[in-house]
């Protein structure tokens, strides 16, 4: 696995865990309690896309250095 690869996951996994812990975050503020399954779906959903964007600005970059 190269090091690119290894920064999307990485970024990805960083992204999707930090805005799901906000979103509890938010929920235990509302009075509501901890839910595994929609932290388990808000980490993936949005990690997923935030690797995408990573992947996007890494392919950016290197063609602008090409």
């Amino acid at each position: 696995m190269n090091t690119q690869t290894k920064s999307i996951i990485k970024g990805g996994l960083l992204g999707g865990v930090t805005y799901a812990l906000v979103m509890v975050g938010f929920d235990f503020t509302d009075g509501e309690n901890f839910n595994v399954w929609k932290f388990v779906f808000n980490s993936s959903f949005f990690g997923f896309f935030m690797g995408l964007m990573i992947r996007y600005n890494f392919k950016k970059k290197k063609k602008k250095t090409e």
